[in-house]
């Protein structure tokens, strides 16, 4: 098979870098990247493959400008609030020297991880603005969105990858309906899967490779969004010990490693479903002729918009055993709607529980 040299290939487990088991561990557990002490990039190439997997083309005049504008504004800020000390070298250093100084050691280790950490809060502030100030619906919005999507995994597919299934789109409005009606606690603005996409790869060994792909082709892991990620397959730290290449590297990692599986908060999903599930703010780069209809107010905000997006990460077994008894998704829509039902009905009221004597809140 002749191969896409653009797509690139999967790297194999014992191929990781520190920094490769670092993030997948993140996307995995939903932590924050603000939480993190130091990047562990290997080499200029790695530091231009992160800038670019942020969709920014560094080569070009006007992103490089963007960069150092966003820079020197979180170096502004650090200063004008905490008078934090950062040393001229690093404040003139470029974007990907500053990459690599926080992978480094000492002062300005610390002084570049903390701009860092500035520059990525200012540049996805901007983007959600640039997100509002465009000329473009939902729809046009989320068809961007599918364009990039489907642009990496079907080359993730025509190379060959060891991806059995791949689902995506948007959900429907009754759908929508449906899941506002069900939870008393969802608002419009708090549903994340508008846009879903779920892929289902061969085997267990399979998913961490293909999710360290997606964060460098698709989605970087510091946009997963906090606290939004389930994972019900891995035992990450188990997992790691069986494979000596992967061992070594658990006591580097700056977050807390053990067997705990994360579990989601959806009350309609049986106890036995198992899914790696996660939330994206995924970063999309608008084309030139959509920038020159923004209002000039929007023109120092960048080219790059972020869009919320719900992915989902199965193995072949996993997803066979999903599909028997409770943990079915047609079990789970029937749980749904019934809830729907009861609540339309009924409401939410407060009723005696007989055994206690006491109210109890019907939901």
């Amino acid at each position: 098979m002749t191969q896409d040299a653009s797509v690139g290939r999967l790297k194999r487990l014992e191929e990781f870098t520190l920094m490769d088991l670092e993030s997948v561990h993140l996307i995995l557990r939903g932590d924050s990247v603000i939480d993190w002490r130091r990047l562990n990039l290997q080499g200029e190439q790695a530091a231009r493959d992160l800038l670019l997997a942020q969709e920014f083309r560094p080569d070009e005049p006007g992103d490089r400008a963007h960069l150092e504008s966003v820079k020197n504004e979180a170096i502004a800020y650090l200063r004008r609030h905490f008078e934090f000390p950062i040393p001229s070298p690093v404040a003139r250093a470029s974007v990907e020297e500053i990459l690599l100084l926080a992978s480094g050691k000492g002062h300005r280790q610390l002084c570049a991880c903390t701009i860092l950490k500035a520059m990525h809060i200012i540049h996805h502030l901007a983007g959600r603005e640039l997100l509002f100030s465009i000329p473009m619906s939902d729809q046009d919005v989320f068809h961007l969105v599918e364009e990039k999507v489907y642009r990496v995994i079907g080359g993730m597919l025509a190379a060959g990858f060891p991806i059995t299934e791949f689902i995506g789109g948007r959900k429907n409005k009754d759908s929508l309906y449906t899941k506002l009606l069900s939870k008393t606690d969802t608002t419009a603005a708090a549903i994340y899967d508008k846009l879903r996409f779920r892929i289902v790869c061969r085997t267990v060994d399979d998913l961490l490779p293909v999710l360290l792909y997606l964060s460098e082709r698709l989605f970087p892991f510091n946009y997963v969004v906090p606290g939004e990620s389930t994972n019900t397959i891995l035992r990450f730290r188990s997992y790691c010990e069986t494979r000596p290449f992967l061992l070594p590297m658990l006591d580097a990692l700056q977050t807390d490693v053990d067997d705990g599986l994360t579990a989601g908060d959806n009350s309609f999903s049986d106890r036995s479903y198992r899914v790696i599930h996660f939330v994206v703010d995924l970063p999309v780069r608008l084309p030139a002729e959509i920038l020159d209809m923004a209002p000039p107010a929007a023109w120092a905000l960048g080219p790059i918009i972020f869009v919320l997006c719900e992915f989902q990460l199965i193995d072949r077994e996993t997803e066979a055993a999903n599909e028997v008894g409770e943990a079915s998704h047609a079990r789970y829509k029937e749980r749904q709607k019934q809830a729907v039902m009861r609540r339309l009905k009924l409401g939410v009221r407060s009723t005696r529980d007989p055994a206690s004597g006491g109210p109890k809140r019907e939901r």
